[in-house]
């Protein structure tokens, strides 16, 4: 059911809609490896470390709701549900307990290496159905990127 009505044709919304939906469910599950490494942090770089990933938090939360606040304008409904999360998502397991800080690093640059590389397929198939959510898709792989860029040098 279409509560709101697209501009987009069926095969171009159809086609937007898999970007989005997958963006949502990566950008969702990354806040929460982020998060999970951040409370189990440990190690001499423990409160940079620590503080450098709720920026991750921070930066793919707020993505998070404008992808999925794009997808509702298309008349598309999100779906950030922790079982479509779970069984969708691009990024492997995270470690559990108490991790080392460059480990938690480690960790860090391989999730965001297999978001980045999700997302680039997606700024790839939105160009031509819909400018406008392949510019967001932008803007989120280049923070991404900032992101990665300097968990990659805390481990150099």
């Amino acid at each position: 059911m279409y509560v709101v009505k697209s501009p987009l044709s069926d095969a171009d919304l159809k086609t937007v809609a898999q970007a989005l939906q997958g963006a949502l469910v990566d950008l969702v599950d990354l806040a929460l490896a982020a998060k999970q490494i951040h409370w189990n942090v440990v190690g001499q770089r423990f409160r940079t470390v620590h503080l450098q990933l709720d920026e991750v938090v921070d930066t793919v939360r707020a993505h998070s709701d404008t992808v999925a606040e794009r997808a509702s304008a298309l008349g598309v409904s999100p779906d950030g549900r922790a079982a479509t999360v779970a069984a969708d998502s691009g990024i492997g397991p995270v470690p559990g307990g108490w991790v080392k800080d460059s480990d938690a690093v480690a960790a860090l640059v391989d999730a965001l290496g297999a978001v980045i590389t999700r997302m680039r397929e997606r700024v790839t198939v939105t160009a031509e159905p819909d400018p406008v959510s392949q510019d967001i898709l932008i803007g989120i792989t280049a923070d991404l990127e900032k992101h990665h860029w300097m968990f990659q040098a805390e481990n150099a």
